[in-house]
């Protein structure tokens, strides 16, 4: 494969049959990877594969492990869908992709269950489409989703962003498709201080999000990434490049208007009477230093309104649980889909 070749003025471009999109984060990623001086030694390795990865059979071919649906609006729909048991389906954070949940998604597949996880319209690898940036458009997309694969006994996880969605659809669509469900440093029931929620975040700071997005999102997103979000603004974190790179690359993919609108869905939508129709196992996780969706106005108020609910609190515990909490969450959602 030769993805570049170079024109007459010494300018790469993309072979013809490679998009341009694909042919920016290639590039991307090669001029990182042409810093780093193990990129020199790997490039060198053999290409053996896997013990367990035998190689392509045409006797047995792969299983489609990505794919896309269509929405009712033309939408479409990114999904990634790997290994084979009792289906989970993952709703990731703003301004995220399915990707964030890799990590949770090798670890459940890899022992026994089938792990699906979409990327949110506006995210990722989805359409970019100027309306239904909004609650109730996420959920049915999601309905879509379930519907085109069709879906049952589903464990559902969202974080932040993705646990609003969980609970919009749960709300809208009801749990006909739903065993169990997970709510990990979820929005729930609403992020915005309002008279009926006096512990909740005042409108300026979501505003001072727009604001910092409009001026300069790439800085604002690296800002995020390095600072609150992991908690490496703490005294004594472990501060890790890859994943501040990992979350700025994630999103810088958004639609420009896609994650503008979607700072009002996570932050003004009201969950409240979405959570009271919870009729399913739900497990709530969340750390006690979340500096993006504070504790006292989110997991602890939503205890309260899920039935049947089981409040987990992390000690010391980020906003991105996935990550800096990953053998811990791994193994708690392994217990929750095997109780």
């Amino acid at each position: 494969m030769k993805p570049l070749h170079s024109t007459r003025q010494g300018q790469f471009e993309p072979e013809p049959g490679v998009s341009r999109r694909a042919f920016v984060i290639g590039s991307a990623a090669m001029v990182a990877a042409a810093g780093l001086p193990l990129a020199a030694f790997a490039a060198d390795l053999p290409a053996t594969p896997l013990p367990d990865s035998p190689g392509p059979n045409p006797k047995n071919p792969p299983q489609k492990s990505m794919s896309t649906i269509t929405t009712k609006d033309g939408t479409q729909i990114y999904y990634k869908d790997w290994g084979t048991g009792p289906v989970v389906v993952f709703s990731h954070g703003w301004p995220l992709s399915a990707d964030a949940w890799d990590a949770q998604m090798f670890y459940l597949a890899s022992h026994g269950y089938r792990c699906i996880a979409h990327d949110r319209r506006g995210h990722g690898r989805s359409s970019q489409p100027w309306n239904g940036n909004n609650m109730d458009t996420y959920a049915d997309d999601l309905n879509e989703l379930f519907t085109a694969l069709d879906l049952k006994g589903v464990t559902m996880i969202g974080h932040s962003t993705g646990g609003g969605e969980v609970a919009r659809y749960i709300g809208r669509h009801g749990t006909k498709r739903v065993a169990k469900a997970v709510l990990m440093g979820a929005v729930t029931p609403i992020m915005l201080k309002t008279p009926s929620n006096p512990g909740g975040l005042p409108m300026e700071v979501f505003d001072g999000f727009r604001a910092a997005y409009l001026a300069d999102r790439s800085q604002f997103f690296l800002n995020v990434a390095s600072g609150p979000f992991f908690g490496f603004n703490r005294p004594g974190a472990k501060v890790s490049q890859g994943l501040i790179n990992s979350w700025w690359l994630q999103g810088m993919m958004t639609g420009h208007k896609n994650a503008y609108d979607c700072i009002k869905a996570f932050s003004e939508t009201d969950f409240t009477e979405d959570l009271k129709k919870f009729n399913v196992p739900t497990l709530i996780v969340h750390g006690d230093d979340d500096q993006i969706v504070p504790i006292g106005s989110s997991a602890m108020l939503a205890a309260k309104l899920v039935k049947n609910s089981t409040l987990k609190i992390y000690p010391g515990g980020t906003h991105a649980l996935g990550d800096t909490s990953k053998d811990q969450l791994n193994a708690d959602l392994l217990a929750f889909l095997k109780a």
